[in-house]
């Protein structure tokens, strides 16, 4: 497992990481490492703790003579070359160099120039600063605004597309000059090219076409990685998009998924298993500027000890299509896998190949720092009525099967007491089917056709008449299956507290700000594309809120002007179908050009929604939304 820090609920994200692992920062860092292996042995001042990060990803390596810390309660602590030492009897280190790991070299050295003896160089980590340029906030490189990063799967190549969107959501918090600094790496890792987009008006869209990209740059076919730096944020560090794939005329293939999640985890979960006739391809992509190791991540089975390493070094930035069946040919749906991914990739995208057309969707990060929640058992109803809530459309079951497959999303869960229920789109019940408490282990996918009745929504929730645990993080796979074409389409999410006026610790979560979060801002890409785009929009409810919904939906063009608008209203614990098409007419989606999109807001409760498009044979797709 790579030995680094990224991501946990109690820290927050480590920049520090972010500010290593950038292409740019790489580049600088493996220069430096260069130059400092030329000197001999060196020693390291560690005054931030970034040692144990930095020399994981550096791709080069230095021989360390010893860490030094100047924090007393930090002396004697393991390092990666043993105990950290005190600062103290640093000049009297048997080395000509000392490496300060701080990002502003003259603070270091006016600390260390005192101390140290005559001739001792000291080198910092200035030389592997990002350009100024490339700061958002200038006297403060790490903070976390400076690192608005992500990847993106990215392909054009054999018939199929990839398109991502998002826009300028940033202006909101009063970002002025925002900008894309983009790098896009080829199957084999090596950079296929590197420049810059926008900047963009406020709201304005953001729509990256691969083929677009390929003809601009005067680039050969390819299926690698896009990586994302927003420059000029202001807010949040998150990027969010939607990543549309798709494939020519005759092609059965039409998905959409979303952001990859910036922080590389240990495990991954939500992986199927292959059913007959299918081929399960894990689109593995080292996310950073060192190799992966032979066996250093692996497959497994969801509640099994045995794993099959994959046994095959990986390049920096490379990209690699696992054959899951090939890896576990035991395996078969509805099992449940794991991808050991030991924090070298972003969350991965995988592909199911089969007679019906390719899909392609996304696993979801595995807790490593959640543990049972023993207060989510006595949750009190009268505050937080059916509490925890995972909401999945449930479209008219004559033409569509919906099967719901709970999935353990975190190291410690063991069980799963869960139970389905079911609403109509007037938010009246339609029916309810309690799973049990699953085992980690369990293959169960249930087929709601003879549970729901009638189109509307279903919710995964928690049921403890049978015992089990809980850890707030339930998560479920979503299977759509066109009874008539054949079709098929997944997507998968977690639960949340909806629409409760009490909080229980970050829950009902809010997009910017603390809990309660009762609002709603929803992106729904509009504009131009293979297929009419839709929005299955669900009003879910815990306990007792509003009887209505009171939602605006405005649609803007592709510069985020406002070019229609119209306030719909839906049922407490209802759903509702929304088509841009057909609520704002052709003439105004006419004027929205290739990147218009609907912003669909609520400032009276919380709504979850799924998008996707549907074409006039049938093929669709489908994944939860997102929000800013």
């Amino acid at each position: 497992m790579l030995d680094i820090r990224t991501y946990d609920a109690r820290t927050g994200g480590n920049i520090a990481y972010k500010a290593f692992s950038h292409p740019l920062a790489a580049e600088r860092l493996a220069a430096l490492a260069r130059v400092l292996g030329d000197r001999g042995p060196v020693a390291i001042y560690d005054p931030a703790g970034h040692a144990r990060t930095l020399l994981a990803l550096l791709p080069h390596d230095v021989q360390v003579e010893g860490i030094y810390v100047h924090d007393c309660e930090k002396v004697g602590e393991p390092t990666p070359v043993g105990p950290a030492r005190p600062l103290a009897d640093l000049p009297h280190a048997p080395v000509r160099v000392v490496w300060a790991l701080d990002f502003e070299h003259e603070r270091v050295c006016i600390r260390l120039r005192d101390i140290l003896p005559d001739g001792m160089e000291i080198f910092t980590l200035a030389d592997a600063r990002l350009p100024d340029d490339m700061l958002t906030v200038a006297g403060t490189y790490l903070n976390r605004l400076n690192f608005a990063t992500n990847y993106a799967f990215f392909r054009d190549e054999g018939g199929l597309s990839t398109r991502l969107v998002t826009t300028n959501y940033w202006a909101r918090y009063g970002a002025g000059d925002v900008r894309l600094w983009l790098r896009l790496f080829g199957q084999d890792g090596r950079p296929l090219a590197s420049w810059v987009e926008g900047p963009f008006a406020p709201e304005q869209s953001i729509v990256l076409e691969s083929g677009e990209v390929r003809h601009r740059l005067g680039l050969g076919a390819f299926t690698g990685q896009l990586f994302i730096h927003v420059l000029g944020v202001a807010g949040h560090d998150v990027v969010k998009y939607a990543l549309e794939i798709h494939g020519d005329a005759a092609s059965h293939t039409l998905s959409v998924t979303h952001d990859a999640n910036a922080w590389p985890a240990e495990r991954y979960a939500n992986l199927p298993a292959p059913r007959r006739g299918e081929e399960v391809i894990l689109w593995v992509q080292n996310s950073h500027a060192v190799p992966i190791p032979a066996g250093a991540m692996a497959l497994g089975r969801m509640g099994h000890d045995g794993r099959a390493p994959i046994e095959r070094i990986l390049g920096p930035y490379e990209t690699m299509a696992l054959c899951v069946n090939e890896y576990l040919p035991h395996a078969s749906w509805p099992e449940q896998l794991e991808f050991h991914g030991g924090h070298h990739v972003v969350r991965p995208r995988y592909e199911i190949r089969a007679d019906s057309g390719t899909r392609i969707a996304h696993l979801n990060v595995e807790r490593s720092d959640l543990a049972h929640d023993p207060g989510i058992v006595t949750l009190s109803p009268r505050f937080f009525g059916r509490g925890y809530l995972l909401p999945f459309p449930i479209p008219d079951p004559a033409r569509y099967r919906t099967i719901v497959q709970p999935a353990p999303m975190s190291h410690a869960l063991q069980t799963l007491p869960v139970r389905v229920d079911c609403f109509d789109e007037g938010g009246q019940p339609s029916g309810e089917r309690f799973l049990g408490c699953l085992a980690r282990g369990h293959a169960i996918a249930q087929d709601l056709s003879d549970v729901a009745g009638r189109a509307g929504h279903g919710e995964l929730v928690y049921d403890f008449r049978d015992g089990g645990q809980a850890d707030g993080w339930l998560h479920a796979l979503i299977r759509y299956e066109d009874l008539q074409t054949g079709h098929v389409a997944e997507t998968s999410f977690g639960a949340h507290i909806f629409n409760t006026v009490m909080t229980y610790r970050n829950e009902p979560q809010s997009y910017s700000g603390p809990p309660p979060g009762l609002t709603t801002r929803l992106f729904l890409q509009a504009g131009a594309g293979h297929a009419p785009s839709f929005c299955h929009l669900i009003y879910p409810v815990s306990a007792i809120w509003h009887d209505g919904s009171e939602t605006v939906l405005s649609l803007h063009d592709e510069k985020g002007g406002k070019v229609a608008e119209q306030q719909v209203s839906i049922p407490a614990r209802g759903s509702m179908t929304l088509w841009p098409h057909r609520i704002f007419g052709a003439e105004a989606m006419a004027r929205t050009g290739a990147g218009g999109y609907v912003m669909i807001r609520d400032q009276s409760c919380r709504l979850f929604g799924y998008h996707g498009r549907l074409r006039d044979d049938g093929v669709f797709s489908l994944d939860h939304m997102f929000g800013f």
